[in-house]
């Protein structure tokens, strides 16, 4: 089985994520996508996060009627700093070697994964899907094989679709009471009203 591994805050999970995973899906062949909403990711742990519920209740309620988006609460329930690889790890251990998984990341994400915790081991585990973000150039992945060997034939680039939706963008529309229309689906626009979240 063929399945896909999305990581991030989704603080709050917007369309931009979601056409990218329907995206994702259809040209890899996918059978499902795993949203893994981040616990403490190491490299941001100076960003104010919202509680882990909220992103949580916003995850279930943009995915709801899609059977092949599924969530995984594994970085939630652990204690400690949220590394990609040990979610990547017990997702495997879980699904059995016989499943391909393939890790969905943009562009200026890929930049950094030098630096991310035991990427050696990662790109053992999965092959990395790097999608298009806006303004970011596309990496260059000659240097980073010097620290990752073997990342060159571990990465799948993606330059369609070209989504210019940030989660930062959102949670100050949100602070200046600016409309959401079609930036996040319906009811976690209503789910951020309700609950007064980013004002």
């Amino acid at each position: 089985m063929r399945v896909g591994i999305f990581g991030g805050t989704f603080d709050p999970i917007h369309s931009g994520h979601l056409v990218i995973a329907e995206a994702v899906k259809d040209q890899l062949n996918l059978a499902e996508i795993i949203f893994v909403p981040a616990g403490q990711p190491w490299l941001k742990a100076d960003w104010p996060i919202s509680p882990a519920q909220h992103r949580l209740a916003m995850l279930r309620l943009a995915l709801a009627g899609k059977p092949y988006f599924k969530i995984s609460d594994a970085e939630l329930e652990r204690a400690g700093p949220s590394y990609t690889v040990d979610t990547v790890e017990e997702l495997r251990r879980k699904m059995g070697a016989d499943a391909e998984l393939f890790f969905i990341l943009g562009w200026d994400s890929l930049v950094t994964l030098p630096r991310w915790h035991d990427a050696s081991r990662l790109i053992r585990l999965c092959t990395l899907v790097a999608v298009h973000r806006p303004g970011y150039p596309r990496p260059d992945l000659k240097p980073m094989a010097k620290s990752v060997p073997g990342v060159s034939r571990r990465v799948i680039f993606m330059t369609e679709p070209c989504v210019d939706i940030s989660a930062t963008d959102i949670r100050e529309r949100v602070r200046q009471g600016l409309l959401l229309t079609d930036l996040v689906p319906k009811p976690v626009a209503r789910y951020i009203r309700e609950h007064g979240l980013y004002r």
